[in-house]
């Protein structure tokens, strides 16, 4: 287990910084901020998490980046952890003479008045624990993705900073004047620092802040206890499920892939991409998870969205990903004036994937409501006219399962029938056999089981390749692909079938570079991958352990567990040589991956009660 409380390198009190993901994220289901290890926020949308990066040093480390700092004289180094259970993360920072103050950082989410309160604000609580520190506050938003200075307005114990489409308010019991002219001051009592809309406080600032702490540590405290957690690595567990949830835009039940844009993939590739949308087939594998935990409220606001997608749909093309209110249109720009992750651009805005035909979303979105059709703890189960609904859905499914698509990898320049698009649609109709037969529909059951099997007889003649001894990435290709390691996942092959189990050794022979897996064989628009793809590393370790080698899995499971930043959280992609992280922070596939591997993997609970 990684020391969550590790000492950050030392640095000069300079609003530069130097890129990494070496990051908390704090957020409450309706935006997020993301902090590093000297307590600067360097990343966050506003007001929601596809919005104008108000905060934006992690794509622009020049002293011109928007960031928000509380910086000491003589900074030595710092500690940072999150409270026990919690989304409230605490950066302790130290001086040279060891003089320090600490820095609680959350978004308020608890209940309140019977409705989940949660709004776009940002609270920042700063106590001495040592000494009598000297501190800088550094409070420098942009708007426009970093085009536009605010213009600065003060009151009595706030500061507005008014953009051309949003207005921000500080709150503070800080001085204000060091705040606004970034004078180091003597920091001898707690000060309070409220982000958020431009509207007044209702009581004072310390009140209201410790209020909003104390309810927000309780919610999430309450929340993690009901988790249905395995017996080994209950800490990575939490954390991961946490990072879920903050990934969940509540108001329409969207579920977002990451929280930024344009960090690459590999350092020098151009991979960079936004992810700050919902994939629908990440949003299944993000509400399986949760389920798995017991975790079904992130399901039953999934299913809010999911419905209106494919009500719009009308039973034709749905498109792999939208916008987190919905939007269709997601058209791909660069933003020209910022240089990127540590000067790696272009920045991304949009995303050009949401023009593809990637036929595995049908199948994404049945297995993504399917057990809302079984499960009676919800409160608002499928029902007969969900079935219909999703009936056409597989109608499509089945249309397209042997038609070229551009893969759930998003190939930009080639289509093919990839045997993952074809599994999926293998999935659409398997599970809405098995619906039908929960409602007592057997001839929409035999219907669709004829369905599931003609695809599943089709994969197993055109898929497999005899020279390759393994299922192939497309209907008679020859390179392979880690997404085949998902046939016996969604229950598509028994794990132990001799083709599935030679597929497996294949792809480890092809694919790994020790414990990490790529994600395919052949060159993309870019060339070959340099990262190995978290995911497809947490794919083969559930592949393994169905196969019987568990103590093999568990190792690299392990691995996997220790290539996590300081707080237990991933990005997308690991590099094998070096073990940083690289692409998209925090990727809720990789989150999604940790959980799934230690259900897989723990030992029961009977072993040590």
């Amino acid at each position: 287990m990684q020391d969550l409380r590790t000492p950050s390198p030392a640095a000069g009190p300079s609003s530069a910084t130097t890129s990494s993901l070496e990051l908390g994220v704090v957020g409450n289901c309706s935006f997020s901020a993301l902090i590093d290890r000297q307590a600067r926020v360097v990343w966050s949308c506003l007001p929601r998490f596809d919005g104008d990066p108000v905060f934006n040093a992690l794509l622009d480390p020049s002293a011109q980046g928007a960031l928000w700092s509380f910086e000491l004289d003589a900074f030595s180094h710092s500690e940072q952890f999150y409270d026990g259970n919690t989304a409230v993360l605490h950066t302790r920072l130290y001086d040279s003479a060891g003089q320090g103050v600490e820095v609680v950082d959350f978004a308020p989410r608890f209940f309140h008045r019977d409705r989940m309160f949660r709004p776009v604000t940002l609270v920042r609580r700063v106590r001495v624990i040592a000494g009598a520190p000297r501190l800088t506050v550094r409070l420098r938003p942009r708007f426009d993705w970093g085009a536009t200075p605010p213009t600065v307005t003060q009151g009595s114990h706030h500061v507005r900073y008014v953009g051309p489409s949003q207005t921000l308010r500080l709150t503070t019991d800080a001085p204000l004047h060091y705040v606004l002219t970034e004078t180091a001051f003597v920091v001898d009592r707690q000060l309070n620092f409220i982000l958020g809309a431009d509207e007044t406080l209702a009581g004072g600032i310390h009140d209201t802040a410790t209020w909003l702490q104390q309810q927000t540590e309780s919610y999430w405290r309450t929340w993690s206890s009901r988790l249905a957690i395995p017996l080994e690595w209950q800490d990575a567990v939490i954390r991961a499920a946490i990072t879920l949830k903050l990934s969940l835009f509540e108001d329409t039940g969207a579920i977002i892939a990451a929280m930024t844009t344009s960090i690459p993939e590999a350092p020098g590739t151009q991979r960079n991409w936004d992810y700050r949308y919902c994939w629908l087939r990440d949003a299944f594998f993000v509400v399986r998870a949760l389920n798995s935990l017991s975790e079904v409220g992130t399901m039953e606001d999934y299913l809010r969205y999911l419905t209106n997608v494919v009500s719009d749909a009308a039973g034709g093309h749905i498109k792999p990903l939208f916008g987190i209110g919905l939007e269709r249109e997601l058209t791909e720009r660069f933003v020209e004036h910022l240089p990127g992750y540590r000067g790696m651009g272009p920045v991304r805005v949009g995303n050009q994937a949401h023009e593809h035909f990637q036929h595995d979303v049908y199948g994404n979105v049945i297995l993504g409501a399917a057990q809302a059709f079984h499960d009676r703890r919800l409160l608002r189960p499928a029902g007969l006219a969900e079935f219909q609904m999703l009936e056409r859905v597989g109608e499509q499914a089945f249309k397209v399962h042997d038609q070229p698509d551009a893969g759930m990898w998003e190939l930009r320049t080639r289509a093919r029938v990839h045997t993952s698009s074809s599994l999926m649609s293998w999935g659409a109709c398997d599970r809405l056999a098995k619906i039908a037969r929960r409602l007592g529909l057997s001839d929409r059951a035999a219907y669709w089981g004829e369905r599931a099997a003609h695809i599943r007889e089709c994969i197993l003649a055109r898929a497999w390749n005899a020279d390759r001894q393994a299922f192939a990435e497309s209907f008679g290709g020859r390179d392979l692909d880690a997404s085949a390691l998902l046939m016996a996942e969604i229950g598509f092959i028994d794990p132990k079938d001799p083709r599935f189990v030679s597929t497996v050794d294949a792809l480890e022979r092809t694919l790994c570079d020790g414990p990490y897996m790529r994600r395919y064989e052949a060159a993309d628009d870019f060339g070959r991958p340099e990262t190995s793809f978290n995911i497809c590393t947490f794919w083969r370790i559930d592949a393994l352990a169905r196969i019987g080698r568990k103590e093999q899995a568990r190792e690299i499971f392990q691995t996997m567990l220790d290539s996590r930043n300081h707080l237990g959280l991933m990005s997308e992609d690991t590099h094998p040589h070096t073990g940083e992280l690289w692409g998209n922070f925090p990727q809720t596939y990789s989150m999604v991956g940790i959980i799934n591997g230690a259900v897989r993997l723990s030992a029961p609970w009977d072993t040590e009660i």
